[in-house]
């Protein structure tokens, strides 16, 4: 099952003693900065946790509540205050940075309901023989062999000083293909977005499931290209 995204429990303003339900900079009944607390960075937005954002009101509401916290309006409040204007303040960035970023949105929301991603899951749920010594994708086991040795070639000719023009022109070729894969996978990725976003448990199970595997995919691809990139001197 699906982890439920639960609700912040109720805390008490600290300047007029109501309870609110959500994480909230500002306290809704007195509007005085609140101290930084625990939840999710989709309630610091006021938005639904859902994939599809719009990001124009993100971006909207970021610079209105930046404006609020801006260390001049508090030049003549308590120390308590000033330093949870800070410590609000890189809350707020660290959501907006996060939000306004399709993929790493993505990685949010699904971390939240209890997926696991990054580098130390990568591959973990694929079977043994789906698995290179690099975790490199089954269908992409070949490509990625000549490529590896390609790469290899082309660092032995720049640390002997030579310039092979042939195997630089395959290297850029192969880094064309791969990106085009990476397309491939965030076109793949917005199509989960509406199966999560509407979807019932079942549905999102199976988006989050597929969602999963296509980051793990995105990850790899991505370290072929920068690869490739470095060894270029791109």
């Amino acid at each position: 099952m699906l982890k439920v995204i639960e609700s912040a429990v109720p805390v008490e303003c600290w300047s007029c003693s109501v309870a609110h339900n959500e994480l909230t900079l500002f306290c809704p009944h007195c509007s005085k900065i609140q101290p930084p607390q625990e939840g999710n960075y989709f309630v610091v937005f006021s938005l639904e946790p859902h994939l599809n954002i719009d990001l124009e009101s993100l971006e909207r509401e970021f610079h209105r509540l930046s404006r609020k916290l801006h260390p001049d309006r508090f030049a003549r409040a308590s120390e308590s205050e000033k330093e949870w204007s800070l410590a609000d303040t890189a809350l707020l960035n660290d959501a907006y940075r996060t939000l306004k970023d399709p993929i790493r949105r993505t990685e949010y929301l699904l971390k939240l309901n209890g997926a696991e991603i990054g580098e130390e899951h990568a591959g973990k749920n694929r079977r043994p023989n789906e698995m290179g010594a690099s975790r490199a994708p089954a269908d992409l086991l070949e490509e990625v062999f000549d490529l590896n040795m390609q790469l290899e070639e082309m660092r032995m000719a720049k640390a002997s000083g030579e310039e092979d023009p042939a195997l630089k022109q395959s290297l850029a070729e192969a880094k064309a293909k791969f990106e085009g894969l990476l397309n491939a996978v965030d076109d793949e990725l917005h199509g989960e977005w509406n199966a999560w976003d509407n979807g019932d448990e079942a549905a999102r199970h199976a988006a989050q499931n597929k969602m999963v595997a296509l980051l793990d995919r995105r990850r790899y691809l991505s370290n072929l290209v920068r690869e490739v990139n470095e060894t270029l001197g791109a």
